[in-house]
């Protein structure tokens, strides 16, 4: 609830003058902005002193009801504090960075044979991390290398620990088999103290240990340990010759991010690049959402990326931009790291030339952005016209799709379609529980009941709703009606598009509905609006059948557990725990499941048999 006897005047009178965080809220108690301050009383009255605020800024203090304050001990205290706020409450008037997930690491375990894995989340002891990398292929990428070169186990501990012989990945020379005791504790050890090594940068420091060993196995005629060697040395060059930034300077091993901003009619982008050790792990462009500030500050949005992107997590040695980060805001990473950041924007010789390289990105994908938002606007007003609507009405759509096999595990799909892009985040799927199997109708009037019936109880009580502006059904008239008396019953008034499959199911011979003008007709197959519209129900209809594969693939194995003679709860939980999961059973062997406590050499043939 609002506060209504919240007095501005008296409010910004009695503010300290102390560092601290505050926070300004609309009449419906929504969080408008968040903003730290050396100096409460002066930071805050100055919104409503100054006649140079920026035009987002003037927009946002028209609607301020009342303000919340919190004290801290200092300017970095603050720092901390509002990057916590605007990561929890996303306000809308903040320069906020849509792509907030943490990033992942490549992780050795610390267990007696450590595990090599991808990871995301809280970084925890004794394990060691190497990152953070860009996104998840990067960490793929240099896990399948150091398969090749150093034959670490992936596997997880369940699948570990209950290894009777030697998997698949050993045969094919990605593991050294510590499973089974193919290799020693020690040796072990000793490969992943390796990677460890080639992880952190020092690739030639281990080139140059691999040679010695190398020369050593030979001088001891131990031929085949020596062609190991070399085999991992050739490895390492190759993997070395495809590093298109490769740091002339092993000897200074350097964590270095580099930050390149760039600027252009409205759009704003930071290319931010990682090179762990001289070696370039991967790179990535963030577009803050600017649609509530006509004339975006690149700095601006600058500092709050270093803020959002590294306070709360690690750090490199040195970040390189090509922009000034703040004062304060460096004082708060390096007390939070707890070690020296070194902060530089002027640089010479090659790190200058990684900076030009990351600029040169930064600019391309603006260009890309632009290009794909005009693309993307387009197809949008040409739907609005199909719609009689106004051009730039229709932003947000919602589409909705059922998926089953004869009835079984049936699936109902929502994957929207916002700020001119599909938005994975916010997709939806439901387990029909009320309709009758094989029922389409009743299957699509339950989902589309249970999301819009839940989104109408929580805007009446007061929540922030974001509702679609076209709600896309993929089906003939049948389910189209159906929608249409949902609408009924909720009293909506969303315009509804239903996209029936053409003749012969063929692409671009779909047919458009629109109940509430009553037209059907088919667009061109070059029609812009016709693409977006595929695009969306084709998304829906991968999103709802990967659901219902799921859902009937487990239904399936499970039942098949219990089906067999002689499974009874315990026998069917020991399969499971020993083998990761339903796919572990099913891709057992014979012997392997035999060696599960309880299972007999006839138990498992049966099982083998009944699974294939």
């Amino acid at each position: 609830m609002s506060d209504t006897s919240f007095d501005l005047t008296v409010f910004l009178k009695n503010l300290p003058n102390l560092p601290g965080v505050y926070r300004m809220f609309d009449g419906q108690n929504n969080v408008l902005y968040v903003g730290k301050a050396v100096n409460l009383k002066k930071r805050v009255g100055s919104y409503f002193q100054k006649n140079d605020l920026s035009p987002r800024i003037r927009l946002m203090v028209k609607q301020i009801h009342h303000i919340e304050t919190t004290v801290t001990r200092s300017e970095a205290e603050a720092l901390i504090l509002e990057n916590n706020f605007i990561k929890a409450l996303a306000p809308k008037y903040n320069i906020l960075f849509r792509d907030d997930k943490s990033y992942p690491y490549l992780m050795l375990s610390g267990h007696e044979f450590p595990q090599m894995a991808y990871y995301r989340g809280t970084l925890k002891k004794p394990n060691q991390y190497f990152g953070p990398y860009p996104n998840g292929n990067a960490v793929r990428d240099s896990i399948h290398i150091l398969q090749k070169v150093f034959k670490l186990r992936t596997c997880e501990d369940s699948v570990f620990e209950h290894r009777e012989r030697a998997c698949l990945l050993y045969q094919i020379k990605r593991c050294s088999g510590p499973c089974v005791g193919h290799i020693s504790q020690e040796d072990y050890r000793s490969d992943v103290a390796r990677a460890a090594t080639f992880l952190s940068g020092k690739t030639d420091e281990l080139i140059q240990l691999l040679h010695r060993k190398m020369e050593e196995a030979a001088a001891d005629l131990a031929f085949e340990q020596a062609a190991h060697y070399r085999d991992q040395i050739q490895a390492l060059g190759v993997m070395q010759s495809q590093q298109f930034i490769d740091s002339k300077n092993p000897n200074n091993p350097h964590d270095i991010d580099l930050l390149a901003l760039a600027v252009s009619d409205g759009l704003v982008c930071i290319h931010w690049v990682s090179i762990r050790g001289g070696r370039h792990v991967g790179d990535k462009s963030f577009f803050p959402d600017v649609r509530n500030d006509p004339e975006p500050v690149g700095q601006d949005y600058a500092e709050a990326f270093v803020a959002q992107h590294y306070l709360g997590r690690s750090k490199p040695d040195i970040i390189i931009s090509n922009f000034a980060v703040p004062q304060s805001l460096q004082e708060a990473l390096i007390s939070e790291q707890g070690r020296q950041i070194q902060f530089v924007t002027k640089t010479i010789g090659e790190r200058k030339v990684w900076l030009k390289m990351a600029e040169q990105n930064a600019v391309l994908a603006l260009q890309q952005k632009k290009l794909q938002q005009s693309s993307q606007q387009h197809r949008l007003d040409e739907l609005a016209k199909i719609l009689n609507r106004e051009a730039d009405s229709l932003n947000r759509l919602e589409c909705f799709d059922i998926s089953h096999t004869q009835g079984e595990a049936t699936v109902a799909s929502c994957v929207v379609y916002d700020e001119q892009n599909i938005q994975p985040g916010q997709y939806r799927r439901y387990n029909i529980t009320t309709a009758k199997a094989g029922d389409d109708y009743a299957a699509m009037r339950e989902v589309l009941t249970r999301r819009y019936g839940k989104m109408q109880e929580a805007a009446a009580n007061g929540e922030s709703v974001k509702w679609p502006d076209v709600v896309l059904i993929d089906g003939g008239k049948g389910q189209i009606g159906v929608a249409v008396s949902v609408w009924e019953e909720l009293g909506l008034h969303i315009p509804l598009v239903g996209i029936a499959k053409g003749p012969e199911r063929k692409a671009g011979m779909e047919e458009l509905i629109l109940p509430f003008s009553g037209e059907t007709f088919r667009l061109p197959p070059n029609s812009p609006a016709l693409h977006l519209l595929q695009t969306i129900r084709d998304e829906s209809h991968r999103f709802a059948i990967t659901g219902h594969r799921k859902k009937r693939d487990k239904a399936r194995l499970t039942s098949s557990l219990n089906d067999i003679p002689g499974i009874g709860s315990k026998r069917r939980q020991a399969l499971l725990t020993r083998f990761g999961g339903l796919r572990g059973v099913s891709a057992a062997s014979k012997e392997d499941l035999a060696q599960v406590e309880g299972i007999s050499t006839a138990l498992a043939e049966k099982i083998y048999d009944h699974l294939h």
